[in-house]
């Protein structure tokens, strides 16, 4: 299901240049894409003084299952807050627009208790992400804490965004491609812009644009924002089956090109 029908304005708005009906990554998928590429977030919880006010705190984060866990001192003030109330919520956020609203953030919800003296599989998941943190995790005055999600806040930018559903966020898996999609994209807009085009003629309606750039790519397909005579207007084309590497991707869109001039020969 494309959620991001929950998220269009209403009121009269152009028609879409491409069918929005192709396979998109569910809001699940992209917020849990996102939290598996940021590394830092804001722990909020309910302050003991003043009382009763929220209280926010920068920390490193990893995510276990994706559940939230954290390497807490005993010493910080958002520790001896959870320990009077479990209550809590951390909000995860990208920073690579230079409009920083139009980048995305995920807040979750729910308890943050202590896992244990071992930590278990918090641990492992947190000195993954944070390997450094291998040198005071053992101190006696740091522990291990887990957030239990209950609630899921997905905001994608301007025009994106829902409560993702508990089932769906656990269910959910990062997107294959997160860590190569910059690259790729940099890559179509550097040395195949013409191309891009190319695609947007053949396998859209924006078939008079003369300018676009690639603008996401995910295992289902890719988006780009095409310049025509209204302005930039989104596209987005769907690969004709998943894919989950780079050179999958690669051999993908140099087949579509080559139907695309096909079609428009």
């Amino acid at each position: 299901m494309n959620d991001d029908a929950h998220a269009r304005p209403s009121g009269p708005s152009p028609d879409p240049l491409y069918d929005v009906d192709v396979p998109t990554p569910t809001h699940a998928e992209r917020a849990r894409t996102l939290v598996s590429q940021v590394s830092t977030g804001t722990l909020c919880t309910v302050a003991l003084e003043p009382e009763g006010y929220p209280y926010g705190s920068f920390v490193t984060v990893a995510f276990d299952h994706g559940a939230p866990v954290f390497l807490l001192s005993a010493l910080a003030e958002h520790t001896k807050n959870l320990r009077q109330d479990s209550r809590a919520s951390v909000l995860v956020a990208e920073s690579r627009s230079e409009d920083p609203l139009a980048n995305g953030r995920v807040t979750l919800l729910g308890q943050c208790r202590p896992v244990g003296l071992d930590g278990g599989s918090a641990r492992t998941a947190f000195l993954a992400a944070h390997p450094n943190a291998a040198y005071y995790a053992d101190f006696k005055d740091f522990g291990f804490w887990r957030l239990d999600v209950e609630s899921i806040r997905y905001i994608g930018g301007y025009g994106r965004m829902s409560w993702v559903d508990r089932e769906d966020w656990q269910a959910a898996e990062p997107d294959p491609l997160a860590a190569s999609a910059a690259g790729v994209m940099d890559h179509m807009n550097a040395d195949h812009a013409n191309a891009l085009v190319d695609y947007c003629r053949a396998f859209s309606k924006a078939v008079g644009v003369t300018s676009v750039s690639m603008t996401g790519v995910d295992r289902y397909g890719f988006e780009m924002s095409a310049v025509t005579a209204e302005g930039p207007r989104p596209v987005r084309l769907a690969f004709p089956a998943e894919v989950t590497t780079p050179d999958a991707v690669r051999a993908v869109l140099i087949q579509m090109l080559k139907d695309a001039r096909a079609q428009l020969d």
